[in-house]
């Protein structure tokens, strides 16, 4: 099938479909004939219909499925105030929790702080055994290690 005959073939279903919305019959024959409904004329008896107790049943409408509701919730809600009010459903159970909530932000950083502290310190006591420490007081501990290494080794 060429692009001119998917073309055409389309154009005639949207001409079909565009004339069913409109209300005419569409034979193969491309002949239109319009379609007749018969809401309220009964073309067996040639009378009126007339409408019955059952198609208003049918009908569901907002009112009709919203009605009660109103009553039903005032109901309900003097239900619950009728109830005695529970102190231990309201409160919470651990009383301290929004300042635990609003704290761990803070805690996290000084959590990260404290720890590379730590290895600040761990870094600097090792480099103190080894000798290669920057601050005196590591090099000063150092430096009495070693002449105490160095004397115990000359008495041997």
């Amino acid at each position: 099938m060429s692009l001119a005959e998917a073309s055409d073939a389309r154009k005639a279903r949207l001409i079909a479909l565009r004339k069913r919305k409109a209300g005419e019959a569409v034979d193969d024959d491309e002949v239109a004939e319009p379609i007749i409904k018969h809401r309220t004329y009964d073309p067996e008896t040639k009378t009126l219909k007339k409408r019955t107790v059952d198609e208003d049943v049918e009908m569901d409408t907002v009112e009709k499925q919203v009605n009660g509701l109103a009553e039903q919730i005032i109901e309900e809600d003097a239900q619950q105030r009728a109830q005695e009010l529970d102190l231990h459903s309201i409160a919470p159970k651990r009383p301290n929790w929004d300042l635990k909530r609003d704290l761990d932000k803070k805690l996290a950083k000084l959590e990260r702080k404290t720890q590379e502290a730590i290895h600040t310190l761990i870094r600097q006591r090792l480099a103190a055994q080894k000798g290669e420490s920057d601050d005196l007081v590591g090099a000063m501990r150092a430096q009495g290690k070693q002449d105490e290494l160095d004397a115990s080794d000359e008495e041997d």
